[in-house]
């Protein structure tokens, strides 16, 4: 698991939090702020996937760049 999963998935419940407080009290910048933190928190995971699949394809390759 990625540091990206973590910060991504932590930026995503901020951001349907926002939103739904944003809905409660009427606050529709609130709620905007939420949709944006929810995107940016999918596309860090989205980013940590990536990471995690060339270093796994990079070390099946014998090839491991961490070890160099």
């Amino acid at each position: 698991m990625e540091k990206e999963h973590v910060t991504g998935k932590m930026d995503e419940l901020k951001g349907k939090a926002k939103q739904g407080i944003g809905r409660a009290t009427d606050n529709a910048r609130l709620e905007g702020e939420g949709v944006v933190d929810e995107a940016k928190g999918k596309a860090k995971q989205a980013y940590g996937d990536v990471k995690e699949t060339i270093r796994h394809a990079d070390k099946q390759a014998g090839t491991d760049i961490h070890n160099k």
